[in-house]
């Protein structure tokens, strides 16, 4: 078995530990109202996250490249009020176009 399969099935274990978590420790009481508004916000901070490492960071340093500049584009037109296959679509036109242009 190799290193990969051995983290994937670690971190599939522990996911389904922390998900089980919850209702373990909980035991079907309702969650506290200061940690109910925690977790609505745990979802868009993992995802920000997630995005900003995934486009400014290039071989282990910051970089802002067309990627950048296609999701700060779609970040506008999402902040406008743009649907979201709108967005996806903007910020592919505008990193395509830029990568064009030989930006990259």
């Amino acid at each position: 078995m190799t290193v990969v399969w051995v983290t994937i099935g670690g971190v599939a274990l522990a996911t389904a530990a922390v998900k089980a978590a919850g209702p373990v420790l909980l035991g079907g009481r309702d969650l506290p109202a200061r940690f109910g508004s925690v977790v609505g916000l745990m979802a868009p901070a993992l995802l920000t996250a997630l995005v900003v490492t995934a486009v400014l960071a290039d071989d282990g340093r910051w970089t802002a490249g067309a990627s950048a500049i296609g999701v700060a584009a779609a970040g506008v037109v999402a902040w406008r009020g743009a649907s979201v296959v709108v967005t996806v679509g903007v910020a592919v036109a505008v990193t395509a176009l830029l990568r064009l242009a030989g930006m990259s």
